[in-house]
Protein backbone atom coordinates (compact mmCIF):
# COMPACT_ATOMS: atom_id res chain seq x y z
CA UNK A 1 0.00 0.00 0.00
CA UNK A 2 1.27 3.46 -0.88
CA UNK A 3 2.46 5.41 2.19
CA UNK A 4 0.29 8.39 1.21
CA UNK A 5 -2.80 6.20 1.17
CA UNK A 6 -1.78 4.85 4.57
CA UNK A 7 -1.48 8.40 5.93
CA UNK A 8 -4.98 9.26 4.66
CA UNK A 9 -6.40 6.06 6.10
CA UNK A 10 -4.81 6.76 9.48
CA UNK A 11 -6.08 10.35 9.54
CA UNK A 12 -9.57 9.41 8.47
CA UNK A 13 -9.95 6.52 10.89
CA UNK A 14 -8.70 8.60 13.79
CA UNK A 15 -10.72 11.76 13.00
CA UNK A 16 -13.86 10.51 14.77
CA UNK A 17 -12.24 8.14 17.26
CA UNK A 18 -10.65 10.78 19.45
CA UNK A 19 -12.33 11.61 22.73
CA UNK A 20 -11.41 14.18 25.32
CA UNK A 21 -10.26 13.15 28.76
CA UNK A 22 -10.89 14.74 32.14
CA UNK A 23 -7.35 14.51 33.46
CA UNK A 24 -4.48 16.70 32.40
CA UNK A 25 -1.49 15.02 30.78
CA UNK A 26 1.94 16.16 29.79
CA UNK A 27 2.08 17.73 26.36
CA UNK A 28 3.63 15.59 23.64
CA UNK A 29 4.41 18.62 21.46
CA UNK A 30 5.37 21.45 23.82
CA UNK A 31 6.40 23.74 20.92
CA UNK A 32 2.72 23.99 19.94
CA UNK A 33 1.94 25.62 23.28
CA UNK A 34 4.83 28.08 23.39
CA UNK A 35 5.16 29.94 20.10
CA UNK A 36 8.34 31.80 19.26
CA UNK A 37 8.25 35.51 20.01
CA UNK A 38 9.45 36.40 16.53
CA UNK A 39 6.69 34.46 14.73
CA UNK A 40 3.00 34.96 14.24
CA UNK A 41 2.40 31.27 14.95
CA UNK A 42 -1.06 30.54 16.36
CA UNK A 43 -1.19 28.86 19.75
CA UNK A 44 -1.70 25.09 19.34
CA UNK A 45 -2.33 25.02 15.55
CA UNK A 46 -4.47 22.17 14.19
CA UNK A 47 -5.05 21.11 10.59
CA UNK A 48 -7.90 18.63 10.70
CA UNK A 49 -11.17 19.88 12.13
CA UNK A 50 -13.41 18.38 9.42
CA UNK A 51 -13.31 15.66 6.79
CA UNK A 52 -12.63 18.29 4.11
CA UNK A 53 -9.56 19.41 6.03
CA UNK A 54 -8.35 15.82 6.36
CA UNK A 55 -8.59 15.59 2.57
CA UNK A 56 -6.73 18.90 2.24
CA UNK A 57 -3.96 17.58 4.48
CA UNK A 58 -3.75 14.54 2.21
CA UNK A 59 -3.41 16.90 -0.78
CA UNK A 60 -0.58 18.73 0.99
CA UNK A 61 1.21 15.42 1.49
CA UNK A 62 0.57 14.34 -2.10
CA UNK A 63 1.90 17.63 -3.43
CA UNK A 64 5.60 17.76 -3.83
CA UNK A 65 7.15 18.91 -0.57
CA UNK A 66 10.54 20.53 -0.39
CA UNK A 67 12.84 20.14 2.61
CA UNK A 68 15.65 22.64 2.67
CA UNK A 69 19.12 21.91 4.10
CA UNK A 70 18.07 23.68 7.32
CA UNK A 71 15.06 21.26 7.49
CA UNK A 72 12.44 23.88 6.57
CA UNK A 73 9.45 22.15 4.93
CA UNK A 74 7.43 23.90 2.23
CA UNK A 75 4.79 22.97 -0.35
CA UNK A 76 6.07 23.39 -3.92
CA UNK A 77 2.59 23.77 -5.47
CA UNK A 78 1.97 27.53 -5.34
CA UNK A 79 -1.82 27.18 -5.45
CA UNK A 80 -1.90 24.81 -2.46
CA UNK A 81 0.74 26.84 -0.64
CA UNK A 82 -1.44 29.95 -0.89
CA UNK A 83 -4.32 28.39 1.07
CA UNK A 84 -4.96 29.53 4.64
CA UNK A 85 -4.58 25.99 5.99
CA UNK A 86 -1.19 25.78 4.27
CA UNK A 87 0.06 28.34 6.81
CA UNK A 88 -0.97 26.01 9.65
CA UNK A 89 0.66 23.09 7.81
CA UNK A 90 3.86 25.10 7.43
CA UNK A 91 3.78 26.13 11.10
CA UNK A 92 3.18 22.60 12.37
CA UNK A 93 5.84 21.07 10.11
CA UNK A 94 8.48 23.71 10.83
CA UNK A 95 7.83 24.82 14.39
CA UNK A 96 5.98 21.99 16.16
CA UNK A 97 6.98 18.49 15.05
CA UNK A 98 10.38 17.15 16.10
CA UNK A 99 12.99 16.76 13.36
CA UNK A 100 16.05 15.48 15.20
CA UNK A 101 16.52 11.83 16.17
CA UNK A 102 16.80 12.51 19.94
CA UNK A 103 13.57 14.53 19.86
CA UNK A 104 11.77 11.89 17.82
CA UNK A 105 12.95 9.17 20.21
CA UNK A 106 11.74 11.27 23.14
CA UNK A 107 8.34 11.56 21.45
CA UNK A 108 8.24 7.79 20.83
CA UNK A 109 9.05 7.09 24.47
CA UNK A 110 6.32 9.49 25.60
CA UNK A 111 3.84 7.87 23.24
CA UNK A 112 4.64 4.38 24.50
CA UNK A 113 3.69 5.39 28.05
CA UNK A 114 0.80 7.67 27.08
CA UNK A 115 -2.40 6.86 28.98
CA UNK A 116 -5.58 6.68 26.95
CA UNK A 117 -6.23 7.82 23.40
CA UNK A 118 -4.28 10.60 21.72
CA UNK A 119 -6.00 13.93 21.20
CA UNK A 120 -6.75 14.73 17.57
CA UNK A 121 -3.99 17.32 17.32
CA UNK A 122 -1.41 14.99 18.92
CA UNK A 123 -2.38 12.20 16.52
CA UNK A 124 -2.08 14.59 13.57
CA UNK A 125 1.35 15.83 14.68
CA UNK A 126 2.59 12.29 15.34
CA UNK A 127 1.43 11.31 11.86
CA UNK A 128 3.26 14.28 10.31
CA UNK A 129 6.35 13.31 12.31
CA UNK A 130 5.97 9.78 10.91
CA UNK A 131 5.80 11.15 7.34
CA UNK A 132 8.88 13.32 7.95
CA UNK A 133 10.74 10.35 9.46
CA UNK A 134 9.83 8.20 6.43
CA UNK A 135 11.25 10.90 4.16
CA UNK A 136 14.49 11.10 6.15
CA UNK A 137 14.76 7.30 6.22
CA UNK A 138 14.51 7.20 2.43
CA UNK A 139 17.27 9.81 2.06
CA UNK A 140 19.67 8.30 4.60
CA UNK A 141 22.33 5.66 4.06
CA UNK A 142 24.15 3.11 6.17
CA UNK A 143 23.97 3.44 9.94
CA UNK A 144 21.92 6.65 9.73
CA UNK A 145 19.27 4.82 7.71
CA UNK A 146 19.01 2.18 10.45
CA UNK A 147 18.55 4.85 13.12
CA UNK A 148 15.85 6.65 11.12
CA UNK A 149 14.15 3.33 10.33
CA UNK A 150 14.02 2.42 14.05
CA UNK A 151 12.40 5.77 14.78
CA UNK A 152 9.94 5.26 11.93
CA UNK A 153 8.98 1.85 13.26
CA UNK A 154 8.45 3.06 16.82
CA UNK A 155 6.25 5.95 15.63
CA UNK A 156 4.23 3.58 13.45
CA UNK A 157 3.77 1.17 16.37
CA UNK A 158 2.62 4.03 18.63
CA UNK A 159 0.04 5.18 16.06
CA UNK A 160 -1.14 1.62 15.48
CA UNK A 161 -1.46 1.08 19.22
CA UNK A 162 -3.49 4.28 19.55
CA UNK A 163 -5.80 3.27 16.71
CA UNK A 164 -6.34 -0.14 18.25
CA UNK A 165 -7.23 1.46 21.61
CA UNK A 166 -9.61 3.93 19.97
CA UNK A 167 -11.44 1.25 17.99
CA UNK A 168 -12.99 -0.25 21.09
CA UNK A 169 -12.43 -2.31 24.23
CA UNK A 170 -12.78 -5.65 22.44
CA UNK A 171 -9.73 -5.13 20.25
CA UNK A 172 -6.31 -5.88 21.69
CA UNK A 173 -3.32 -3.75 20.56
Amino acid sequence: MDWKALVLLLLYSHAQATVSHRWSRAKLFPAAHRPKRSSSMPLNPVLQTSLEEVELLYQFLLAELEISPDLDISIKDEELASLRKALNFHTICNDVIPKRIPDIRRLSASLSSYPGILKKEDFERTLLTLAYTAYRTALSQGYQKDIWAQSLLSLFQALRHDLMRSSGPGVSP
